[in-house]
């Protein structure tokens, strides 16, 4: 399986996870705050670089990848996700610039479990969701544990997503795993280009 490949493989996962976490979503009550940039802009964020392959094919498409990959070549220190728009004034705020090309760490969060030690499910969720929508999460709780809501569990996503590419299913800083995808990108479209001239 080529990158570009590994890439439509890994888009397939993101469909599949909306359909299994449609429910959840639709009954679940706890979607993400409005405007909330909390998650985003943790400095602490990681994720896998094949998470990122469809955003990196989506800014090669737009002519974008080589300015994005240079902006974090040029910014390694910058602590939180490049895609997140801080509100100006308040960097908790904000929003994903490249939303419909999120990793997978993005859509996971809120909308997926976790096992605990006892064997329940817990919800992937913010501490500004925990305070602000309290009793919601207790329902969504109860209810995932009793069967009477669905969702899934991330780790199953992570397992499918690494057994695409193990090397590139490596946990690293957010930004460090979106460079490495542009760059892999770029350089796979580098040397087919190469090839079409010899």
């Amino acid at each position: 399986m080529n990158l570009k490949e590994k890439a439509e493989a890994v888009k397939a996962l993101f469909v599949q996870l909306d359909k299994d976490t449609q429910d959840y979503r639709e009954n679940g009550g706890l979607g993400c705050l409005s405007g909330c940039g909390f998650c985003c802009s943790r400095p602490k964020i990681s994720a896998y670089p094949i998470e990122f392959l469809p955003f990196a094919y989506d800014l090669v498409d737009k002519g974008l990848a080589e300015q994005a990959l240079a902006f974090l070549e040029e910014n390694p220190d910058l602590d939180h996700c490049m895609n997140f728009v801080p509100k100006p004034g308040d960097n908790a705020k904000g929003f994903c610039g490249t939303y419909s090309t999120r990793g997978l760490i993005c859509r996971v969060f809120g909308t997926a479990a976790r096992k605990t030690k006892t064997g329940t499910r817990e919800i992937i969720i913010c501490k500004p969701l925990k305070e602000e929508r309290a009793e919601q999460l207790q329902t969504a709780t109860r209810r995932i544990n009793s069967g009477e809501l669905q969702l899934p569990l991330a780790t199953d996503y992570y397992a499918k997503i690494a057994d695409l590419d193990s090397y590139l299913s490596t946990e690293m800083p957010i930004n460090q795993a979106i460079r490495i995808a542009l760059d892999r990108v770029l350089r796979e479209i580098f040397y087919a280009s190469q090839e079409v001239l010899d």
